[in-house]
């Protein structure tokens, strides 16, 4: 797209993604790369200004383990790029540059102490401004016992002799902790060095720059040919359209589909806003009968995933037909995918498949459209600045994140008309609540505003009954799960700590008012180990 780039290349660690982020947050573009990618992808667009190795759970002296190649180091270092090494990746330079890797005497996991090493008079360019000794985040079994030829030492911990090191005559830099946590304190502050002082990179990326290089890239490929747009309703596909719109004009044919997964009123809140505020050329689909067809007695959680997907294309395959009898030259699908949607499907880097987004994993292969999906490198709190840039109302750019699967994936097991009805009403009390708790505490002046800080919250239904007593009667029903959690990117979250008294009354309402359950259950759990959904 013509910015300046930090290529974070995955070795599969836990962070790889928070890498990027964290670069991207110095307003320098950067994007994962698979070691295995990385020969091709020069051979294609050739060097980038700047290389961060990752860490991963491999050893490096193991037969198999990823390594980067000879070659692709070696066109770094010939073409002048920096490369930094973290945690793995600094074991993979060492090795590849001849210098040992070994089981470490003792293994370092979480806060640790770190000092320079470095004499008296001098100081590393990667360390400038930062002051040591402090603390940083370890998280290996594995050192560097050896340094490589021409290595200095930078710094070391009580049991890492060699925690950093570099080679400047090559641009060659290392570091066994990682700096892209919030644990690391001085983190930020060292890869704002590699990137700018090292790199000499400027702070380019601006979502006003991004918002022209997509436009141009989108004008050159589509041309005069015709978009039809996947909407649906959530903050992703709503900003993949504005931004679309903002290139292809009337030639961007959108519409919504209504999957019957999705929430209580929710179909005519949408398309009230996309007609009213947006001004969009959008038509209703209701295609909630063949949905539901295909999801009978479908329990797990992918196949649902894949079933949805593929059954989207096929209802937007068929509007383009229908298009194309009239205006013709519908060429091409829209869909708001973003990053996280490419990385938990295994898509993206060297990372494990988590989960397939229903617009990534879910794809057929014989589709008769072409697609584009202009936020697919971005995160989700990159996706609401776009937003924003381009105008949108608040109200959209903040909507509460919702699945494109919607609540088949809040369903556990299979999925039917009586549990969706249960998941609708207990879903619409909560919202209810939160936003009746905000309106009184405000009123009061002050206090915790969930729907402000909690990123996003929502019900599920389990599929567990238990036994309750309810008017002196014993029951046997459906518990349901409330969810809500604080987020930034939707790529890691922690629970959030709802007030007692609004977790009461959410409860005892539900209890009440929605028929077939008698239970409820709050969810603690953060991600990792879990995810934000429950499939």
């Amino acid at each position: 797209m013509g910015f300046e780039t930090i290529w974070v290349v995955d070795f599969g660690g836990q962070y790889n993604q928070l890498i990027a982020r964290r670069v991207r947050e110095l307003s320098v573009y950067s994007e994962v790369v698979s070691y295995r990618a990385a020969a091709a992808k020069i051979r294609k667009e050739g060097v980038p200004n700047g290389v961060i190795l990752t860490g991963g759970g491999d050893s490096v002296y193991d037969k198999g383990a990823p390594k980067l190649p000879s070659d692709v180091l070696g066109a770094f270092v010939k073409a002048g790029v920096p490369v930094l090494g973290i945690c793995y990746g600094m074991q993979v330079l060492a090795a590849a540059l001849g210098g040992r890797v070994e089981p470490a005497r003792v293994s370092e996991y979480g806060r640790t102490r770190l000092d320079g090493t470095w004499a008296a008079g001098w100081k590393p360019v990667l360390f400038s401004g930062v002051r040591l000794p402090d603390d940083c985040w370890m998280s290996h079994t594995d050192a560097v016992s050896r340094l490589p030829r021409g290595a200095v030492r930078t710094a070391s911990t009580s049991a890492c002799r060699n925690a950093s090191f570099e080679i400047a005559t090559k641009k060659i830099y290392a570091v066994q902790f990682h700096p892209e946590v919030h644990h690391t304190p001085f983190g930020q502050k060292l890869l704002g060095n590699f990137v700018y002082k090292i790199c000499r990179c400027r702070p380019s990326w601006t979502m006003a720059g991004f918002i022209q290089a997509q436009v141009d890239e989108i004008r050159e490929r589509v041309g005069s040919a015709k978009v039809l747009c996947a909407l649906s309703g959530g903050v992703d596909s709503t900003v993949a359209a504005a931004l679309v719109q903002k290139a292809v004009g009337d030639n961007l044919y959108c519409f919504f589909v209504d999957h019957g997964l999705l929430r209580q009123g929710e179909a005519e809140q949408v398309m009230d806003t996309y007609a009213r505020k947006m001004k969009l050329n959008v038509t209703k689909v209701n295609a909630s009968g063949r949905f539901l067809r295909r999801l009978k007695g479908v329990s797990d959680p992918e196949r649902k995933r894949k079933i949805i997907g593929e059954e989207f294309i096929r209802v937007f395959e068929e509007q383009a037909a229908r298009l194309n009898r009239k205006a013709g030259g519908i060429d091409y699908l829209l869909q708001g995918t973003i990053y996280p949607d490419v990385v938990e499907s295994g898509a993206g880097g060297h990372s494990k498949n988590i989960k397939s987004h229903h617009n990534v994993g879910g794809l057929p292969k014989d589709m008769k459209v072409k697609l584009i999906e202009p936020l697919r490198l971005l995160f989700k709190d990159e996706v609401r600045k776009l937003g924003e840039e381009l105008g949108l109302d608040r109200s959209l750019v903040w909507r509460q994140p919702f699945p494109g699967p919607g609540l088949a994936i809040r369903i556990l097991g299979d999925v039917t008309r009586e549990k969706l009805r249960i998941v609708r009403e207990s879903d619409a009390i909560l919202r209810e609540e939160i936003d009746a708790y905000n309106e009184r505490v405000f009123d009061e002046g002050g206090g915790f505003n969930p729907s402000r800080s909690v990123w996003q919250y929502f019900t599920v239904l389990p599929n567990i009954r238990s036994v309750g007593v309810m008017g002196d009667g014993r029951t046997y029903e459906y518990a349901v799960g409330v969810r809500a959690v604080h987020s930034v990117d939707g790529m890691t979250s922690d629970w959030a700590r709802l007030p007692h008294e609004l977790l009461e009354t959410i409860a005892s309402r539900i209890v009440n008012e929605v028929a077939g359950v008698n239970r409820v259950l709050y969810d603690l759990t953060s991600k990792p180990p879990g995810t934000i959904e429950w499939e």
